[in-house]
């Protein structure tokens, strides 16, 4: 649904509940969010999804800086209380064990820019597009898309990280982009917290939305963009997993020929080691048929040396074999 099918005289937030429901729903349900949401997600490709979202953040918060006193992005400017750039490089660091001055330089961060997922530079490009045109009050759409997810399902997807990295839930470390304080104080905001935070944004939408029909339509439809430039970031969640199994599938499969060709190289060392064995029988035969040719086996002293014989071939081949 686009703003052409709506009633534009009605509230911004209403409008965009409205026109955003389908959008939503195929972001939520994709199989990249699928994945985060199961908790089954490696723990490095979920550092690379919150690589994804500082990129994204740090983009359109510097944007709504420079356009702070918009009369449409003005209301619901509060980087206090919504900013998430700073938790974002607090989780990253904590995650990859360095200083939050450092991560940009991490290994991790560096491959990743060296060949950044399409689907972020996509959505880093239509947030500096739009920052830099005339009218800027697309951000809104930025803003209700990624503010309110967070305060919203992004409280589920916290309880799932906590769990599967094994984190600890009360330090909030590694999970500080979930966390938001009370509206106007310094305290950690609780559920009714966060839900007074929501109608004030949704007030303040209203607000920036009363210009006129005109701003409403761009927000709406922009709106309907960023819920589609989201669930690319999930599609690059997904690729991140992909490649991350075909590693260790190619591992896995490394580690098994060179299991294979230990075995190999036994299985000749025992040849080898028969070789050897029946070389040594031959010559132990002939020197026996020499002995028995030249000094025979009858009487006392030929039982004797029989014994000595015997017992020589049992030295000969109770020893430890030598490996050629």
């Amino acid at each position: 649904m686009t703003a052409s099918d709506l009633d534009l005289s009605q509230p911004l937030a209403t409008l965009l509940k409205a026109a955003t429901t389908k959008a939503h729903e195929r972001a939520e349900t994709s199989p990249g969010a699928k994945l985060l949401l199961s908790g089954q997600l490696p723990k490095r490709q979920y550092i690379q999804f919150l690589m994804m979202l500082w990129h994204v953040y740090n983009t359109f918060e510097r944007a709504l800086e420079q356009h702070s006193a918009h009369p449409t992005l003005e209301p619901t400017y509060n980087p206090t209380l919504l900013g998430r750039t700073a938790s974002l490089t607090a989780d990253i660091s904590y995650l990859l064990q360095v200083p939050p001055s450092t991560w940009q330089s991490h290994p991790l961060h560096a491959t990743f820019l060296s060949d950044m997922p399409t689907q972020l530079r996509i959505y880093v490009d239509r947030i500096n597009l739009i920052a830099n045109s005339p009218d800027p009050s697309a951000l809104l759409a930025h803003s209700y898309v990624r503010y309110l997810g967070d305060l919203s399902g992004g409280q589920f997807i916290r309880r799932v990280i906590v769990k599967a990295y094994g984190l600890d839930e009360a330090s909030e470390l590694g999970v500080e982009f979930y966390e938001f304080k009370e509206l106007g104080g310094a305290r950690k905001a609780t559920q009714g917290d966060m839900k007074k935070i929501k109608d004030w944004f949704r007030e303040g939408m209203n607000k920036g939305g009363e210009r006129n029909d005109n701003v409403k339509a761009a927000v709406v439809n922009e709106a309907n963009l960023a819920f589609e430039l989201n669930t690319g970031l999930f599609e690059a969640i997904q690729v991140f997993a992909s490649e991350e199994k075909a590693l260790t599938q190619q591992a896995q499969e490394k580690e098994t020929t060179n299991r294979a060709s230990l075995e190999i190289s036994g299985s000749r060392t025992e040849k080898t080691y028969s070789l050897a064995s029946v070389a040594a029988f031959i010559a132990a035969t002939c020197l026996a048929h020499f002995v028995l040719v030249i000094t025979g086996f009858t009487g006392a002293k030929g039982n004797q040396k029989l014994l000595a014989l015997e017992h020589w071939f049992t030295t000969l081949f109770s020893g430890s074999p030598s490996v050629e």
